[in-house]
């Protein structure tokens, strides 16, 4: 039997399928704005700082740029670098900070009046670099001759190898932050001024460091006790 397909019936199944494919387009978004809708925010609560030590000290943490001219005493040098970055985990070699895939690749430059040393975290020593006062040479500001120390953080691109140059700098900023961050909290404990610092002339104190093209300054950051 042959049948006739009239166009009235042809437009009337198409404007049905078109109907049917927007409905079923629309009705995921529809239900997201539903959603939405009913989504509430919710209240916080102050932060309960009675019995919590963490949130005290992070209640009084603050960046400082002035410094007394007093020296920093040796146990208090050595508990703050260990706090920064140093071991706390000894049989797995892991640090006080994160570090992304575990790379370490982070070294603690310190200038004192003394000199330059590196921070050797595995065997508790500072290692002379340098017998000569460069803190004026770790920032472009003028105050940073006159904190006690100055830490210096160096990535060590050598243990990134595999890595683009992009996430190199990505990585070592995030670490610099999470080493930086723990020396704040350590200053604010003991009752130091800090300040971490952007403003450097990285080529010239590369040179003086005798850094390795595969090395970059990332930050400094300038510890010492407040003026009284």
């Amino acid at each position: 039997m042959n049948m006739k397909i009239n166009r009235k019936n042809i437009l009337q199944v198409a404007v049905v399928a078109f109907i049917l494919i927007f409905l079923i387009a629309i009705l995921p978004m529809t239900k997201n704005m539903v959603l939405a809708e009913e989504q509430k925010p919710i209240k916080l609560s102050k932060p309960q700082m009675d019995g919590n030590p963490l949130l005290q000290l992070l209640a009084k943490r603050s960046s400082s740029r002035s410094f007394s001219s007093d020296t920093l005493p040796v146990n208090v040098l050595s508990n703050m670098l260990w706090a920064a970055f140093g071991i706390n985990r000894p049989e797995s070699d892991k640090r006080t900070a994160p570090s992304a895939k575990n790379l370490q690749e982070i070294d603690i430059y310190v200038t004192t009046a003394m000199g330059l040393y590196l921070y050797d975290a595995r065997s508790d020593l500072l290692k002379p670099i340098l017998g000569q006062d460069v803190r004026g040479l770790t920032g472009t500001q003028a105050f940073v001759k006159d904190a006690a120390v100055n830490l210096i953080y160096v990535a060590d691109y050598s243990k990134m190898s595999s890595l683009s140059d992009e996430v190199k700098l990505m990585y070592a900023a995030a670490d610099t932050g999470f080493i930086s961050e723990n020396v704040y909290l350590y200053c604010v404990s003991e009752g130091l001024s800090t300040v971490v610092r952007a403003g450097i002339d990285r080529q010239a104190l590369a040179k003086v460091m005798g850094l390795r093209p595969d090395q970059r300054i990332i930050l400094a950051q300038s510890v010492g006790y407040p003026v009284k």
